[in-house]
């Protein structure tokens, strides 16, 4: 009895699977993502520091998309490798809820950015006569400012509720990281106080910026519909679907993972969620904004020009 009530400090991460034939695959492919994900997205942001042609809102805005989904990758991953490669699989309460505080620090900012994003669309679109004075560099330092303000704000709220929690009957977590929901099924204390203001904050967060963004691209898709000039409509509708894409992968993931009826019983389906917003969407990211556009290509050939010179032929 005594033994069951001893207050548990080490988790063990169950990870996606205890095959253990598995694991060395997983670790290669996983490997592989992040080390795409970072090159991708820091890449991105290399790009748009080195070329003056980009130092607009509009591109400080997805630097800073890339900045937050290459944190959120790395809050994650390389915790998996650790796992992976540590037959324990152990990580302390400590460890748990700091992993959790930076990937709901990025989760959350990236919501803020992507109503940014939007924002900066319908201006740029429906009044694109005053759009250097309603977007300036300025407002969008301000803005990305708000954002991560909001992100690295909210996950306090969430890491304090934590330490109401004790755990003394199992140290099993079954998933590859400190996912929130996961922590209040091992949970001693009653979580449903914890598992109400996530879900408040959840809703409230996704139901007023998925509104925002939708309100603001049905607004830009009247405005494109409206345009006389084919190539602007063309890149219009090119620039806002890579951006509707981008909306759709995040919040339909976080939706069924936080806001759907019953989130957490079905343990598969959870990771499954879990690993698509942690890891594929952050890889999806740089490619879904880049490889349509035509500045940033345009800027990666300059970069390639520049530093591999005459090794590349670039027409």
């Amino acid at each position: 009895m005594e033994a069951n009530k001893t207050q548990v400090t080490q988790f063990v991460l169950t990870g996606l699977t205890d095959r253990p034939g598995m694991q060395v695959p997983l670790f290669l492919a996983f490997l592989v993502i992040y080390l795409t994900t970072m090159v991708g997205n820091l890449g991105l942001i290399f790009l748009i520091w080195k070329d003056p042609h980009l130092h607009t809102p509009m591109y400080l805005f997805l630097g800073s998309l890339a900045f937050a989904d290459a944190c959120s990758s790395s809050s994650v991953t390389p915790r998996m490798f650790v796992s992976i490669l540590d037959k324990s699989q152990m990580i302390s309460l400590f460890e748990c809820m700091a992993q959790y505080y930076f990937f709901g620090s990025s989760a959350t900012t990236e919501c803020f950015l992507l109503v940014v994003m939007a924002y900066d669309r319908y201006a740029a679109i429906c009044n694109p006569l005053l759009y250097p004075v309603v977007m300036s560099n300025r407002l969008g330092t301000w803005l990305i400012s708000v954002s991560y303000a909001i992100g690295f704000l909210h996950p306090v709220i969430h890491v304090g509720l934590l330490f109401r929690l004790t755990f003394c009957r199992s140290n099993i977590i079954p998933h590859f990281y400190c996912e929130i929901l996961s922590l209040y099924t091992i949970s001693c204390t009653d979580p449903s106080l914890n598992a109400l203001v996530i879900f408040i904050f959840a809703a409230c967060i996704q139901a007023f910026t998925f509104t925002t963004i939708m309100v603001s691209y049905t607004r830009v898709l009247f405005a494109i519909l409206k345009k006389k000039s084919e190539k602007g409509r063309s890149k219009a509708f090119s620039t806002c679907s890579a951006h509707l894409l981008s909306v759709s992968l995040f919040y339909g993931t976080l939706f069924f993972m936080y806001v759907r009826p019953g989130s957490g019983p079905d343990q598969y389906q959870d990771k499954m969620y879990s690993l698509f917003y942690t890891v594929i969407i952050p890889l999806l990211n740089p490619f879904i904004y880049s490889l349509r556009n035509k500045e940033v290509l345009g800027a990666l050939r300059k970069v390639i020009k520049k530093y591999l010179g005459k090794a590349f032929i670039i027409p």
